[in-house]
């Protein structure tokens, strides 16, 4: 397996934090480098991301995982999301496509119902909910807990 590392972002990963966003094609919106870590190839090339966001309603999210696509498959998500676990005292919501369920129902991530979301997960996923008729992949959105 080939090595890599990870550590905090800093102000001039902004641009590649951004692009990995893109390209990974997730919610661009909320992206403080300050919130996140980043993890390097050997050549110190950053190849993912992710963040926890806090949001008002009081709620934190684990957000913008994404592994650029040369990297996927060799564990580098499973080991940003437990860096992300590890240092974070408390409840973490996520949203993921539904597909996507089992892969953090193994980090302990368990889907929620409507009535126990938080105020901005509740109001996010009414807002998806108009719009998922209008794709054609059949996917829903899925909001998931992990309780600390």
């Amino acid at each position: 397996m080939e090595e890599y590392r990870l550590r905090k972002a800093t102000e001039k990963d902004t641009n590649r934090i951004k692009e990995l966003i893109r390209e990974g094609q997730i919610n661009p919106m909320g992206l403080d480098w300050q919130r996140f870590i980043v993890a390097l190839s050997p050549k110190g090339e950053v190849i993912g991301c992710g963040q926890i966001k806090p949001h008002r309603d009081g709620s934190n999210e684990l957000a913008s995982l994404v592994v650029t696509k040369e990297w996927r498959g060799r564990g580098v998500a499973k080991i940003l999301m437990k860096e992300l676990i590890d240092n974070h005292q408390g409840d973490l919501y996520l949203m993921c496509q539904s597909s996507l369920g089992p892969f953090y129902q193994q980090y302990n991530f368990e889907p929620v119902t409507e009535d126990n979301m938080p105020k901005y997960f509740r109001r996010i996923s009414k807002l998806v909910g108009f719009v998922e008729p209008l794709t054609k992949r059949g996917e829903t959105i899925l909001v998931m807990i992990h309780k600390n």
